[in-house]
């Protein structure tokens, strides 16, 4: 029985080779996705270490922070699902019909978060306070 991983002539690993110079381009690519995504993870960690420093900042300013970690991490997980994904090669029309519905859901569950943490929190200060 003769293992087929182990046959190197067959006609799809003659054919897999880069140029240097796509190699390089690929790399480019690699880095500059590697150092995209570690600036945005940066600047979450620093607003979040600067967040736990300023815990007696106003209630406006806290759901400030807060929104703008959600954003960065929305942006984050779509820059991934573009690049990873290779949905960023495909045409703007298929991106959108991929990407929207899962943006309209994203969108719902954060309203239903924040209107249920509301209720919930509502009801408790009513209930001990009342």
């Amino acid at each position: 029985m003769e293992r087929d991983d182990l046959i190197v002539n067959d006609s799809y690993s003659l054919n897999a080779h880069h140029s240097e110079e796509e190699g390089v381009k690929i790399r480019k690519k690699i880095y500059l996705v590697t150092v995209i995504l570690c600036i945005i993870t940066a600047i979450e960690i620093g607003i979040g270490m600067a967040g736990v420093n300023r815990l007696s900042a106003s209630p406006s300013t806290w759901m400030g922070i807060k929104w703008f970690y959600v954003i960065l991490t929305l942006i984050k997980a779509g820059y991934i699902v573009l690049v990873f994904m290779h949905l960023g090669d495909e045409r703007k029309n298929l991106r959108w019909t991929i990407l929207a519905p899962y943006i309209f859901f994203i969108i719902y569950l954060i309203f239903i978060i924040f209107m249920e943490s509301t209720y919930i929190k509502d009801t408790i200060t009513s209930f001990i306070g009342g």
